[in-house]
């Protein structure tokens, strides 16, 4: 059976372990004592990439600060900005998250004596010009006014482990930051005519769009095809997925657009707005991306390419990024037992979900008809295909439901929508066990 959770596992707080880069980037053979140059470039090449997914805005500040205006939101007027500003209170209550490695001994005591007001703006300003804030760069004048910000992978696909405080701690690379809430974060702007401008509407239309995304979603379609709800009214948007777990993964996303460096490009060019070149003539099809193909946006070539040189490097660290094992104590491991003979055996999930990779090595897609949900995001693709979800470090991403769009609330409920699906007849015991594997995994 096809268990199309939404995404993949996850990754140690320190990022990788020793060998693995050189372990996948060396090669089959290859003796990595006996070829240090080579095993050195893998490690330069992943050390790159981890670089680039933690620190890089591919210059999209032009899009989130010179255009939409966001740093001025976030400052306040008391900061030089507008408005009342957002402090790190709130900043932390709508999903940011802080590198506690980047804060200075005087700012950690300050936070653990409440001398440092986290109701200040002024705070979150100065966490920015600390590169403390995962995912976001802020930009600084001479005077050491705040005058622009980007945003980074790590902004949706990384979030802490509360090691300090909650929100506050070490990076957890490829994590999905479930409790982001990208739709409040963007609805701050206070200039959001463009966007309002790019998809026919008015800007208190955008406003109303971007809040019903609510925490741990983002629509990466929309400035495509303008499709902001689906039919039953709910929102559009789709679960923000892991960016782990994806060695030997054929296509990336729910819908498998591409591979993972399709998707980097993809992502840094036209969700995160960088500067980069993009090329995707299945996006001049007016009648499915009426947006997209209004702006070409599938020939993107700007004179500077900030995204390109940096696809290498991004793609090899992703890849060296597996997915975590699960805590001890989180799982009950008699079950877990029974659950591993069901998912290779009655329950059929293995069909599809091939271990180690848990998804089908080779072409992995299916339509929504195959694993009983409606086919809407689907045909927002080129593909008009659901992927097999690789479920390695499952146990990370439970918050906010499963599936691309979350529309079952937990594990069960998916085992129970397969049970009934595919009439497999097992009973709550056996749905429990195979609930019991998955979060083992």
């Amino acid at each position: 059976m096809v268990l199309a959770i939404g995404g993949t596992g996850a990754v140690t707080a320190a990022g990788l372990t020793a060998a693995s880069p050189a372990a996948a980037l060396a090669g089959p053979g290859s003796n990595v004592a006996g070829d240090g140059y080579r095993d050195n470039a893998g490690r330069a090449l992943v050390e790159q990439g981890k670089r680039t997914f933690r620190f890089d805005t591919f210059g999209d500040q032009a899009f989130w600060g010179d255009t939409l205006h966001l740093h001025q939101a976030i400052a306040g007027a008391a900061n030089g900005g507008v408005g009342p500003g957002v402090s790190p209170r709130t900043a932390l209550s709508v999903g940011l998250k802080v590198d506690s490695t980047a804060l200075p001994a005087t700012v950690k005591n300050g936070i653990r004596n409440g001398t440092v007001n986290l109701d200040d703006p002024a705070v979150t300003v100065t966490l920015l010009k600390l590169n403390a804030v995962v995912g976001v760069k802020g930009f600084f004048d001479r005077r050491g006014t705040l005058n622009s910000v980007g945003i980074e992978c790590a902004l949706c696909h990384s979030t802490v482990d509360n090691s300090f405080a909650p929100g506050i701690g070490n990076r957890l690379d490829g994590w999905a930051n479930r409790d982001l809430n990208v739709g409040a974060i963007v609805g701050l702007s206070p200039n959001l005519q463009p966007v309002a401008a790019l998809l026919h509407t008015d800007v208190a239309t955008v406003r109303a769009v971007l809040a019903s995304w609510g925490p741990g979603k983002f629509d990466a379609e929309l400035l495509l095809d303008g499709k902001a709800f689906q039919p039953d009214g709910r929102s559009a948007a789709t679960l923000i997925p892991p960016a782990f777990g994806l060695a030997g993964v054929n296509l990336h996303t729910s819908t498998g657009w591409g591979s993972v460096p399709y998707w980097n490009a993809f992502v840094a060019v036209l969700a995160m707005h960088g500067q980069g070149t993009f090329f995707d003539p299945r996006l001049d099809n007016a009648a499915q991306f009426p947006i997209a193909a209004e702006n070409g946006f599938g020939h993107l070539r700007p004179p500077v390419d900030l995204v390109t040189p940096k696809l290498p490097g991004l793609h090899a660290y992703q890849l060296a990024l597996s997915a975590p094992r699960p805590p001890k104590r989180s799982f009950d491991p008699v079950a877990a037992a029974r659950g591993k003979t069901l998912f290779n055996g009655r329950a059929q999930c293995s069909t599809c979900h091939v271990p180690p990779l848990y998804t089908e090595p080779g072409y992995n897609l299916h339509p929504g008809s195959d694993i009983g949900i409606d086919n809407f995001h689907a045909d927002r693709s080129p593909t008009h295909m659901y992927r097999t979800s690789p479920l390695a470090g499952l146990w990370t991403h439970q918050t906010g439901g499963f599936y691309h769009d979350g529309r079952f609330p937990t594990v069960l409920a998916v085992v129970q929508h397969y049970n009934a699906t595919f009439g497999l007849g097992l009973t709550a015991r056996q749905e429990n066990d195979l609930v019991q594997y998955l979060l083992s995994i």
